[in-house]
């Protein structure tokens, strides 16, 4: 059997990856003055971890093709920072209170690197679905 749409499985698998990418960011961004999470600790930055994987195409098939998907999400390991805010409910004898080590810049060069690469699969699956209808109307004249 012929697939008219060869690829978009992969496609959809990245578009799928970049929009988890892309919430993992925005939870970063969202907490970045969390200085209690669950655990009594500052909120940690977490990062996604991509992993590459092999799918048969169709049953039976030994070559297939190569997919993206999310292997884990994981906390980072910097040590929260250290910030002077007395006042601070948190603050501990010395005034200091240990806030998130999350940089905004940081995680805006991660989201537009997310977002371009989520508009680039985008514009792939158009692509696929645009070539696949042109093939179909071949048939039709």
């Amino acid at each position: 059997m012929i697939s008219l749409l060869p690829g978009i499985n992969s496609t959809a698998a990245a578009l799928d990856a970049e929009r988890i990418r892309m919430d993992v960011v925005s939870q970063n961004i969202a907490n970045v003055n969390t200085t209690q999470g669950p655990d009594g600790k500052p909120y940690q930055r977490q990062q996604v971890v991509f992993a590459s994987v092999l799918r048969a195409q169709q049953a039976g098939e030994t070559a297939g093709a190569q997919q993206v998907q999310v292997a884990r999400i994981a906390k980072d390991t910097r040590p929260p920072r250290m910030v002077y805010m007395p006042g601070h409910p948190d603050a501990n004898d010395h005034g200091m209170v240990a806030m998130p080590d999350i940089n905004i810049s940081e995680e805006m060069v991660d989201m537009i690197a997310a977002s371009r690469s989520y508009e680039a699969n985008l514009a792939v699956a158009k692509n696929a679905h645009t070539m696949a209808m042109a093939a179909l109307s071949i048939g039709k004249h």
